[in-house]
């Protein structure tokens, strides 16, 4: 037999939680010089300074040749449209065997791709858990933003550095443990137990037959906090100190903008985004200069707006560090074939010769078992 405290389950008092604050308090981060917009989190980039020697000026571009794409051949047509139907489960190959070559007609057209590199530069508060790190606030005032150097990147290329800002790293107390270390358990609300899952907490299975669980307490030690009643805290790691300082992120980025000159062959303009075409001019440097004398107007005027627009835009909240502007010739070809009677158009288009149609006059409905 039992005694009567043995008969009845143990049930801990409940322990209220009390989380930590979500964000670090705004009195955790020092009033740093130069900083003293920087929050945790982060803000917008930083403008760079105006540059203290003159910018270099943009120079006209080499001369663009006169490119020509001879047109492609039936065969090379027949070809490229044999594989565009073979990728596809649902058409029949016979208009590609049977259909007949009446018609085709050149559409090259051109593509001005605008490309300006820039490096911007943003600052927030951080911290890290302490474990002896060199603590530097005031030793001496922190440089400037744009003052840090930073690794030289790859042009046109994007990527990305953080580093810490010099003299700007303190030790303070864990915002989020208040500095203990641990916090209570999520699990079991910091008592170190939970209710028994086999005998829901009355300490019995069946009857007086006692759980063999929880030996008959009701309750079971917590399996997240090994019955502590505490977790570490994820915030500094058990270390109960932080590591506070601004970090500065770096960003390079490769800011593109296309044109293409529309052509009347019915293709649509967004299929060219797909491929590439022979490159008739390059012209890279510190800032371009618009393309002038192409015998496309509508190239030279989109050269003309587009650096415009990125010399202006981009100044503003970046470092432009090198432009790039290219102009391609894309061969575009409408085929025009007929069969069982009827005419149909397909285009090939590209360097890769890709394939387009919209009524392609043998597909069947598929199904997958």
């Amino acid at each position: 037999m039992y005694t009567i405290t043995e008969g009845h389950a143990m049930f801990a008092p409940p322990v209220e939680e009390h989380p930590g604050p979500s964000a670090p308090p705004a009195g955790m981060f020092d009033n740093m010089h130069g900083y003293e917009g920087t929050m945790a989190g982060g803000g917008g980039f930083l403008p760079p300074p105006m540059p203290s020697q003159p910018v270099p000026q943009p120079s006209p571009g080499p001369e663009q040749p006169h490119w020509n794409i001879p047109s492609i051949s039936e065969d090379t047509a027949r070809d490229a449209f044999s594989l565009y139907v073979s990728s596809k489960c649902c058409y029949s190959s016979a208009p590609v065997k049977d259909g007949v070559i009446i018609n085709m007609e050149s559409f090259n057209t051109y593509r001005y791709r605008l490309e300006t590199f820039t490096e911007s530069r943003s600052t927030e508060w951080s911290h890290e858990p302490f474990h002896g790190q060199p603590v530097d606030a005031y030793v001496q005032q922190p440089p400037g933003p744009w003052d840090l150097p930073a690794k030289v990147p790859t042009f046109f290329v994007d990527g990305e550095q953080k580093m810490k800002v010099p003299y700007t790293s303190s030790m303070k107390p864990c915002h989020d443990c208040v500095g203990m270390g641990r916090k209570p358990c999520k699990d079991c609300a910091g008592s170190g137990n939970k209710v028994c899952w086999v005998c829901n907490g009355s300490g019995f299975r069946h009857g007086d037959d006692r759980c063999h669980h929880c030996s008959g307490r009701g309750r079971e030690n917590c399996a997240q906090c090994h019955g502590q009643g505490s977790t570490q805290c994820t915030t500094c790691r058990g270390k109960q100190q932080l590591l506070v300082f601004i970090c500065l992120t770096v960003k390079w980025t490769n800011n593109s903008d296309n044109y293409v000159v529309e052509q009347s062959s019915g293709l649509q303009v967004s299929n060219l985004s797909q491929v590439s075409g022979k490159e008739l001019f390059r012209d890279s440097q510190y800032l371009v200069y618009p393309v002038m004398g192409f015998p496309d107007p509508m190239i030279v005027q989109a050269a003309q707006r587009l650096v415009g627009d990125h010399q202006g835009k981009f100044s503003r909240t970046s470092r432009i560090l090198q432009q790039r502007q290219t102009i391609e010739l894309i061969p575009v070809t409408k085929v025009t074939y007929t069969w069982k009677g009827k005419t149909y158009v397909y285009f090939v288009y590209g360097n890769e010769f890709k394939v387009h149609t919209d009524d392609y006059p043998a597909t069947c409905c598929c199904s997958v078992m």
